[in-house]
């Protein structure tokens, strides 16, 4: 029988050193980090935000839309997946189903925050917090809610931003009293690194957002400051943003594909990297004759 992906997730967790969780918002990109040989993967808020609307993240997507594309990475990736649940999209009768219904898509992870709603990107200005008593029993409520043990609830905190360190790591105490398996203070500085860890107890998520609020270290400085978990949220998005406006802009331009074609994928490559092969097989077994059989 083979592992569950909440499992996975839990003995990755316990071996020694640092894991490092590319984010992506789609199950394409799933299949990039699963094909480039990384263990687990990050589902982004701001990243499925922005492919699904086209939009900031500033809370427009619902509950249920997030637990879809969580469950459209997994089943692309094959990999335990952290999600980004928000704050839950409700009081603690909310979070309950949010645990539920991230569960049931095949999430070994969801991070919930302590922001109101709507809640905004971690890094944006202007963030309003509810309070730090019920965020608590938010996190109790996602704690009884799940229904398997190895599924991980992460707490974030964006405090550090609204009330300050102390505060932060205040809250942070609490949501660990509550029953949280990792906790995350969103976009400390430097200089609150240390102090972060030393003052709360157990694993702890550092982000790697591009905002520059959160220092762009290296994954052997995050790991020796004592983090056990670093998300990169949107950096392959951002990759994939930038060689798309050069690829247009050439073809604006010149309306010449052609000068470009060593630079892109080739058809087979994309279609292997969507599991082609497996379908290839799969054809074969069901297929009464050779006429019609897949190829390319």
């Amino acid at each position: 029988m083979s592992v569950r992906l909440t499992t996975q997730f839990r003995r990755l967790l316990a071996e020694p050193g640092l894991r490092v969780v590319p984010g992506v918002a789609d199950a394409l990109f799933a299949r990039i980090v699963a094909e480039v040989g990384f263990p687990i993967v990050y589902m982004s808020g701001a990243g499925t935000t922005a492919v699904r609307l086209g939009t900031p993240d500033i809370g427009l997507l619902s509950m249920t839309e997030m637990a879809d594309n969580a469950g459209r990475i997994v089943d692309a990736s094959g990999l335990p997946l952290i999600a980004d649940a928000d704050n839950g999209y409700g009081g603690p009768l909310n979070v309950r189903r949010t645990i539920q219904c991230f569960e049931k898509a095949g999430a070994a992870a969801i991070h919930l925050e302590d922001q109101v709603f709507p809640k905004r990107c971690g890094h944006m200005d202007g963030k309003l917090l509810i309070s730090q008593a019920d965020m608590v029993a938010k996190v109790k409520a996602a704690v009884d809610a799940r229904r398997d043990p190895d599924f991980t609830i992460i707490a974030r905190t964006d405090a550090i931003a609204v009330e300050g360190l102390e505060k932060a790591i205040e809250r942070a105490n609490a949501y660990r009293e509550a029953g949280a398996d990792i906790i995350f203070i969103e976009a400390p500085a430097e200089e609150h690194l240390g102090a972060v860890i030393g003052a709360v107890p157990g694993p702890h998520l550092y982000n790697m957002a591009s905002s520059g609020k959160t220092p762009f270290l290296k994954a052997s400085e995050i790991e020796a400051h004592g983090f056990k978990v670093a998300i990169y949220p949107n950096w392959a998005m951002f990759g994939a943003i930038r060689a798309a406006r050069e690829i247009l802009r050439h073809l604006r331009d010149t309306g010449d594909i052609a000068a470009i074609r060593e630079d892109v994928v080739s058809f087979k490559e994309f279609f292997d990297l969507l599991g082609m092969q497996e379908v290839r097989k799969l054809d074969a077994l069901y297929a009464s004759s050779d006429v019609g059989r897949l190829n390319y």
